[in-house]
């Protein structure tokens, strides 16, 4: 039996649930969730098609090793990877993934604004 895999609404959502995330869209069809005003720490293809987001900079190279996985144009040397539909994850783990993002970019904010960000 296979992990269930998330749908684009279902990550937008999780995104969405993150302590202070936003979302915006950008770049004529991308939508960009983010903390703090615009630290982002997802970016989401508005036609579905793809699913990019921060990685921890010691397991990056271990994640574009797995098949349906890469670098992120533009973003992988801040250890971004991008991912294609269906997403090649199950949902537990791309939560897990997504929440360390979110968490990644909050721990770079100033200590007063990471304050009700931080899970």
């Amino acid at each position: 039996m296979t992990a269930k895999t998330m749908t684009e609404d279902e990550v937008a959502g999780f995104c969405l649930a993150l302590p202070g995330a936003r979302e915006d869209y950008k770049w004529g069809g991308v939508r960009v969730f983010s903390v703090a005003g615009n630290k982002m720490f997802a970016l989401q293809n508005l036609r579905g098609e793809s699913l990019a987001f921060k990685v921890d900079k010691d397991l990056f190279l271990g994640h574009v090793d797995r098949p349906g996985i890469g670098p992120a144009p533009y973003l992988a040397r801040a250890q971004w990877i991008i991912m294609h539909t269906p997403y090649p994850l199950g949902a537990l783990e791309l939560q897990a993934l997504l929440r360390r993002s979110h968490q990644l970019v909050v721990s770079k904010l100033p200590k007063r604004v990471q304050v009700g960000l931080l899970l």
